[in-house]
């Protein structure tokens, strides 16, 4: 799983609940983008959440990388397969996010978000198609995304790239058995949003609350098992009915 660095992060909702199905956990994160966000550095997190998949039963291993560099996605790899074996899924969480628009954003901040989750992403899929071994129809590829894009353009538009190069696994790697799905999970307040926001948004779902890990974590799990085999190719909604 990729973009694991702090305890109440999508991820982290994720990997435990992966980890409690019975499956092995390795995670990256990047510290250096954590320092530059407002939330800072969570001391400690990553040692917490390695605890908390391990009291599942998992093993499982961190790996601390720049997915802005190209070179990352096979180190990824390497790493993993030396310290657990063989990569049977793939969950990437991982991502750039900086809030800009059309008129004041860089070129600079453009092509790290594409960098990164763009970028890495079909690199990621690319060293894990390269790399897989599984039995055919056991394979797994899950992204998430985000259809934000106003007042958040660098994000919601390299997004909306890794969307596509998601779903073009699913028939470019047909041949491997390997599902690929591209799962939005909708406004998820993982410490982000200010009080005003957070109130706004909930009263835009039927339910009136916001999303969490959980239930993003849900989606995923029912993705990543036997019995979700047969969904392939989607960019699947789990907002709760945003409006």
């Amino acid at each position: 799983m990729t973009g694991v660095g702090r305890t109440a992060g999508i991820g982290a909702g994720i990997a435990d609940r992966l980890a409690a199905d019975g499956w092995d956990i390795a995670l990256t994160c990047w510290t250096p983008y954590d320092e530059r966000m407002t939330w800072g550095v969570e001391a400690g997190a990553t040692d917490a959440i390695t605890k908390s998949l391990a009291a599942h039963g998992a093993a499982t291993t961190a790996v601390e990388a720049d997915l802005s560099d190209p070179d990352a996605p096979a180190f990824v790899f390497d790493e993993v397969e030396r310290r657990l074996g063989a990569v049977t899924a793939l969950v990437m969480c991982h991502c750039e996010s900086v809030d800009s628009g059309l008129l004041d954003t860089t070129v600079e901040s453009f092509d790290r978000h594409f960098a990164v989750n763009a970028r890495a992403t079909w690199l990621l899929i690319r060293e894990y198609g390269r790399r897989f071994t599984g039995a055919h129809g056991t394979g797994r590829i899950v992204a998430l995304t985000s259809d934000h894009t106003v007042g958040n353009l660098p994000y919601g538009a390299s997004k909306g790239a890794l969307d596509r190069i998601t779903l073009a696994a699913a028939h470019e790697l047909a041949h491997l058995g390997v599902t690929a799905n591209a799962v939005n999970p909708g406004p998820v307040d993982t410490g982000w949003m200010s009080p005003e926001l957070r109130e706004r948004m909930a009263g835009l779902t039927p339910l009136g609350r916001l999303g969490t890990p959980h239930d993003t974590a849900n989606l995923v799990s029912f993705l990543c098992s036997p019995q979700g085999q047969w969904i392939n190719g989607q960019l699947l909604m789990s907002n709760g009915g945003l409006g």
